[in-house]
């Protein structure tokens, strides 16, 4: 890229439109992730995602991440938050946020499908959810010490004080 191509993408920046059927989709098990910001957009400062989880789904061991900010928005269902030894029940219209070093899960509990909007900032985070999708590709079984392996690559790691 020029130099005054690089001028001209900092002074108009380009804006990103991600339509109702547009992302990239991740497939993990009973989860549907829809990235809708993998960072590119946004000089790698923010990524967002829509999860949508089926009734009954188990979500990650309880983890830490240690260069990043998660904020999960339920739009529709329940979501069950796991925070150290303390659960919370999100329902719609609820924002949850998980600062670097808190330990933290989700799942969701009930007989209905949930939907939330997930941020991670940076956006270090998304291509963890890619490499899972990986693993579960080439036939590997997503099991906890796989999604623990995943994770460490990624600043992040169990919270095995709490399990």
């Amino acid at each position: 890229m020029t130099e005054e191509a690089k001028s001209n993408e900092r002074t108009h920046p380009v804006v990103s439109v991600v339509g109702p059927g547009d992302g990239e989709t991740i497939a993990l098990g009973t989860t549907r992730m829809r990235v809708l910001e993998d960072g590119s957009h946004t000089g790698h400062r923010l990524a967002i995602a829509e999860s949508v989880l089926a009734p009954h789904t188990q979500g990650p061991p309880q983890h830490r991440h240690a260069r990043h900010d998660e904020g999960f928005y339920i739009l529709s269902g329940t979501v069950r938050f796991t925070v150290g030894d303390e659960d919370h029940d999100a329902t719609a219209g609820t924002l949850v946020m998980v600062p670097p070093g808190t330990p933290h899960t989700f799942c969701n509990p009930t007989d209905q499908p949930a939907v939330m909007l997930s941020t991670f900032t940076p956006d270090l985070y998304v291509q963890y959810f890619r490499d899972l999708q990986d693993l579960l590709t080439d036939g590997r079984p997503l099991t906890p010490q796989a999604n623990i392996e995943t994770m460490s690559r990624y600043a992040t790691e169990p919270a095995t004080d709490l399990a």
